[in-house]
């Protein structure tokens, strides 16, 4: 008969104890401090990969010290991001900030980009973790414990924590880009495959901040007229008027070429933000 091996009840978060829950029950078994790391614009066709992570104060029965806005960072208004991310320089005990830009993706491809980018996050912290969360897909070679959250961005505060940054972090160059770029809307879109966004790309082809190694790009140079009469129907199968005054922020995710798999990673070639992004 096969043996049933159960978890300690101590070290086990309850459904309802929220975001601290897993800082709380890691801290419990001596395994601190514990960072979050988590990524944002990576189904964005244009600008950098960027990768953050993040170590907070330890959890207290009310939640995250000094951070009470925290939560998802698709969850909140790019206001309340903003608070947050205030919030979070001023109460974390440690981050870090990797910017990855397009030519770096199309060269090595965007898991590798990932992945590379998380190892350099946390190498970057002043310290270091004693045991690392990640959202979505493991992270081999840390030489610390780690475990890979489904949604983690959602269930583990430094995982939000590093979320908030990494998409505010992107959202400011996103920003900074359009002045250089205005005919694309990257202030409006951030990059992503709206169809305003692809629609420019079209007309004025792509620019240096373009990912041409993501499938709709190449396929809009290759193709214009055709890919723009497939433009109202997006990625999640619905529909949207010709009229893109209403289009959201951030845009659904495109079609993406993405190399699965880990290789040699040519440290050099990423550019790493300093704290203050």
């Amino acid at each position: 008969m096969q043996a049933v091996t159960r978890r300690p009840v101590g070290y086990t978060p309850r459904s309802d104890s929220g975001l601290a829950g897993y800082e709380r029950i890691l801290a419990r078994a001596g395994l601190t401090p514990v960072a979050g790391v988590d990524e944002a614009g990576r189904g964005a066709c244009a600008g950098p990969l960027v990768v953050a992570a993040a170590v907070l104060r330890p959890p207290r029965s009310g939640g995250i010290p000094g951070v009470p806005g925290l939560a998802d960072s698709k969850a909140l208004s790019a206001r309340a991001r903003e608070d947050t991310y205030q919030q979070i320089m001023n109460a974390a005990l440690d981050w870090s900030v990797v910017v990855i830009p397009p030519g770096d993706i199309d060269r090595f491809g965007l898991h590798v980009c990932n992945v590379g980018g998380m190892r350099r996050a946390l190498a970057g912290l002043n310290g270091r973790p004693g045991y690392v969360l990640t959202d979505g897909f493991p992270v081999r070679g840390l030489a610390v414990p780690a475990l890979a959250m489904w949604k983690g961005d959602q269930v583990a505060a430094c995982v939000a924590a590093a979320s908030v940054i990494a998409k505010v972090t992107r959202d400011r160059i996103m920003s900074t880009l359009h002045a250089d770029h205005p005919v694309y809307g990257f202030a409006r879109h951030k990059g992503y495959s709206t169809p305003s966004h692809m629609k420019a790309l079209a007309e004025h082809g792509p620019c240096a901040e373009h990912r041409r190694s993501f499938v709709n790009v190449g396929g809009l140079v290759r193709a214009p007229d055709e890919a723009i009469a497939g433009l109202a129907d997006t990625a999640d199968g619905t529909s949207q008027a010709a009229d893109m005054s209403g289009e959201p922020e951030d845009g659904h995710n495109g079609p993406i070429v993405d190399v699965i798999g880990e290789y040699a990673w040519p440290a050099a070639s990423l550019a790493s933000g300093a704290r203050g992004a």
